[in-house]
């Protein structure tokens, strides 16, 4: 399941670059919105795909209260995924060994 919340969170990031670094640069720097509305909402889905994904993902699997308030937190900033990836890979790997 840590390896779906990786990827929901991989896909949250790039469309958060998409949005940030393409489509809103072409809008008010180009004046060209056309981008904005699709990658908006395919950001916006992903967005709410990773909370949903959290919310089935993460318990039972050894987060801390904090971290699971902190990998809330990284959805709320820009790039904050890719820089909560870590710990999410650490976790996985530590279930992965648990397992073995």
């Amino acid at each position: 399941m840590l390896k779906l919340f990786r990827s929901i969170a991989l896909v949250e990031g790039v469309t958060t670059i998409a949005l940030f670094l393409v489509a809103m640069p072409l809008k008010y720097w180009m004046d060209n919105p056309a981008l904005v509305p699709p990658v908006g909402m395919a950001h916006g889905v992903a967005w709410l795909a990773y909370l949903a994904a959290m919310v089935v993902c993460l318990p039972g699997k050894g987060f801390t209260l904090w971290e699971v308030v902190r990998t809330f937190i990284a959805a709320l900033f820009p790039f904050g995924t890719f820089l909560n990836d870590g710990l999410i890979k650490r976790k996985q790997a530590a279930r992965e060994m648990a397992t073995a």
